[in-house]
């Protein structure tokens, strides 16, 4: 297969890279990566199925259910830090459509249930 130019090897590599990153976050959750996943997977949350460390574009997401085309990420203390990061990521993923719904380690910690029944409330309204 002849490529057109050298963007789209570029493109390819790094689809290929977000895919191996995607792979290696889901061997390496943390505590509430592991809790939020246990109520979001199986259609738990009102039918929508999420995938976890999925890659949209150069950004790995923590769960993502592409259906209602919403983001949830879960941000430890490395994201004090990252902030510009952070709102770079969450403008690309709002210009491909998604709604990013944020919530701290120490919430999903504190209560996973009240988490999850915001997301359920965010689904809802997405879906009206």
């Amino acid at each position: 297969m002849k490529l057109r130019n050298r963007d789209d090897a570029g493109y390819k590599r790094r689809l290929m890279n977000g895919r191996r990153r995607a792979r290696e976050l889901r061997r390496d959750t943390t505590l509430p990566e592991r809790l939020l996943w246990s109520l979001l997977r199986r259609r738990q949350i009102n039918g929508h199925h999420f995938r976890r460390q999925h890659p949209i574009g150069p950004y790995v997401v923590d769960f993502v259910c592409i259906a209602a085309k919403l983001v949830i990420e879960i941000d430890g203390e490395s994201h004090r830090y990252r902030e510009q990061y952070d709102d770079e990521r969450t403008h690309y993923l709002e210009r491909c459509g998604y709604r990013v719904v944020r919530y701290s380690n120490a919430e999903v910690l504190r209560d996973a249930d009240a988490v999850a029944k915001d997301v359920r409330k965010v689904l809802a309204d997405r879906d009206d």
